[in-house]
């Protein structure tokens, strides 16, 4: 952990401790407040990767779930392709 994430909790763990913040977070405004900046780098990222998609889209690039898509389906293709042949030399002898 770096030092200024270090000194970040532990000032917040110290102001945490004081009563009257403690008085403060008892109210649910203010509690709701805190959830949602508790979420906000979760819909920062959300809007983030959409972003990036319909720019990759207008763009007619593949996004990086559509290459993985497509890599894991021909990996299914090949290995039935392979089961194919298999079938083919024992039907053979």
């Amino acid at each position: 952990m770096s030092s200024i994430k270090k000194t970040l909790m532990k000032q917040g763990m110290k102001l945490m401790s004081d009563p009257r913040v403690m008085k403060i977070m008892q109210d649910e405004r203010v509690m709701k407040a805190v959830m949602q900046m508790m979420n906000v780098p979760g819909k920062v990222q959300t809007f983030g990767n959409e972003q990036v998609e319909k720019l990759a889209k207008a763009m007619s690039l593949a996004t990086e779930d559509e290459v993985k898509d497509l890599k894991r389906q021909i990996r299914r293709l090949e290995e039935e392709v392979a089961r194919l042949e298999k079938e083919k030399k024992q039907a053979r002898a």
